[in-house]
């Protein structure tokens, strides 16, 4: 998996004078078919694409259609196949190139310069310019939702539009090794100004209506986390190419046992998050079913929320925060909850990305130590059996987080240190909960935006960041920055490597627990899915046919 270095950057300037006819999407959660509130014409012409419709079957919600209200993987799958984005990865790949866009490039050390292509427009006629773009940008950052991505922004200054083509985003930092790969992140759909309204959220449905799409995709109708139809648009121009098929089908399940049943039965084509192990064991060994996996970078960790969580003091906070590290049995959390299909995670970056370690391991062991938790607890004068509310979703991560919770809760009794209240909330009144400092300790899955360290950090840790937990250290703040602005690979690599041991010795504001591939199960007569199940960690509707 590649991080954004001088040498990517290099790659990005060739392909910005070549063209290519693929697709791009994102690890989200996808969806089936059909009738409901919205529009029924999707305003692209539906040229390109063919065969019989798709329908995808996932457990993953959408929170909102607005890119300045949503930062989940329900949400973005949706955008992926709808928005347009001035960078994208093509299917097969993990390499930035322009798609939106026609080329983009530094063009100072704090000035990243983009040109669109010719005559983009949305697929209501309405012209796509320079003007749209910084209106998305400076929406998201201006906004500042709790649940929405602005904190990818933090580096952005300010945006100029010299004329209807060109777009130049200046820096706050120089150099920075990010900033090209969030614009195809969820901070990166481009809107359109005469739809999205500057200071607040559209609904949903005001958006379908609207049809301010330009991505391979336009939304024909749309009933929210039940039915939702696709139609290929054929005004797109960019880097993921035709599609395959015109229309696509997405449809919602609130239980995995419902999407198992009907892949098993064939009354959808491809299931797409999320499925138990048990599963997709048992869908490996149906007649007509493909078990398709990927490589992986979700990641599934604990939140300790700085003011809410268990401890009077800072210190104590901290020692509650090592006890759990030393008491949770992640091995065990892979063989008896997820099979292996998850497999133990020793630090905030998964393996297999550049920069990555072990540092939880390395500080608190691959196996469980109540001798060790409890000296925590000790030296900081926590009284025990300490008082634990435990909050996790059982609907947005797959069926299988009960079982998981369940075993950490059974864990954390088991040591004697820990008495915990083990509590859950679906996912619509979760995402409000979460950043209202309801919850002390909770549940958060997270799929990447780019595959690079970076964005299991930056994220997490820097001020005002998307977790909202009250964690900040200028520290960290500073190591953050300057792996940003590291041009230099190796000397990048040690700063990342730097922060993951600092966060795990010295602050704790997560835990990471397990690391899973992508996995899709998919009908024979599909075709496409291996082509989308790549390192840049974006499923795309584009790639698949139907034969």
């Amino acid at each position: 998996m590649q991080r954004y270095s001088a040498a990517s950057r290099t790659a990005v300037r060739k392909h910005g004078k070549k063209t290519a006819a693929v697709a791009a999407l994102s690890v989200l959660a996808l969806t089936a078919a059909a009738c409901g509130s919205g529009r029924t014409d999707a305003g692209g012409s539906g040229d390109g694409g063919g065969g019989d419709t798709i329908t995808v079957g996932t457990t993953d919600q959408v929170t909102s259609l607005d890119p300045a209200g949503s930062y989940d993987n329900g949400s973005f799958m949706v955008m992926n196949q709808t928005y347009p984005f001035l960078m994208n990865f093509a299917p097969g790949s993990s390499e930035l190139e322009p798609d939106a866009a026609q080329s983009c490039d530094f063009a100072e050390p704090t000035v990243y310069k983009c040109t669109l292509k010719d005559d983009l427009k949305f697929a209501n006629g309405n012209p796509l310019t320079s003007e749209s773009v910084k209106y998305s940008f400076d929406r998201i950052v201006a906004i500042n939702d709790p649940n929405g991505p602005a904190s990818l922004l933090t580096n952005l200054d300010s945006i100029a539009t010299p004329d209807e083509k060109t777009v130049e985003f200046t820096l706050k930092a120089a150099n920075d090794q990010t900033f090209p790969q969030i614009l195809a992140t969820p901070a990166g759909p481009i809107v359109d100004q005469t739809v999205f309204p500057a200071d607040k959220i559209l609904d949903d449905d005001a958006i379908v209506a609207g049809t301010p799409f330009a991505g391979p995709y336009s939304i024909s109708s749309y009933a929210k986390n039940s039915l939702v139809s696709f139609t290929a648009n054929g005004d797109y121009k960019g880097i993921l190419g035709t599609p395959k098929t015109s229309s696509i089908n997405t449809k919602y399940y609130t239980s995995s046992d419902n999407l198992k049943l009907d892949v098993q039965n064939k009354a959808i084509d491809v299931a797409w998050r999320s499925l138990t192990p048990t599963d997709v064991e048992s869908l490996g060994g149906v007649d007509g079913l493909t078990v398709h996996e990927g490589p992986g970078g979700e990641s599934r960790y604990m939140v300790f929320n700085m003011n809410t969580m268990p401890g009077d003091t800072p210190d104590q906070k901290l020692a509650v925060r090592k006890a759990i590290a030393a008491s949770v049995d992640r091995q065990a959390l892979s063989d008896g909850v997820y099979k292996g299909t998850y497999t133990p995670l020793y630090s905030v970056v998964p393996t297999g990305l550049a920069g990555a370690n072990t540092a939880y391991g390395d500080v608190y062991g691959t196996t469980p130590n109540r001798d060790e938790a409890a000296g925590f607890l000790s030296a900081a004068g926590v009284a025990t059996p300490v008082q634990l509310n435990l909050q996790y979703n059982p609907d947005h991560y797959g069926s299988s987080s009960s079982e998981e919770y369940a075993a950490i809760k059974s864990q954390l009794d088991a040591t004697g240190l820990f008495n915990v209240n083990l509590q859950s909330t679906e996912w619509s009144t979760y995402t409000k909960e979460r950043v209202a400092d309801a919850y002390p300790v909770y549940q958060l899955g997270w799929f990447p935006d780019y595959p690079d360290a970076d964005n299991y950090l930056t994220p997490f840790f820097a001020p005002d960041n998307f977790l909202q937990s009250h964690f900040e250290s200028p520290a960290i703040t500073s190591l953050l920055d300057l792996e940003r602005t590291t041009a230099d690979e190796n000397a990048r690599m040690q700063i990342i490597g730097q922060i993951q041991t600092e966060l795990a010795t010295n602050y704790l504001p997560t835990l990471p627990l397990l690391e899973g591939k992508q996995i899709a199960v998919a009908t024979d007569a599909i075709s496409g899915v291996d082509e989308t199940l790549d390192a840049s960690f974006k499923f795309r509707f584009v790639t698949l046919a139907k034969s």
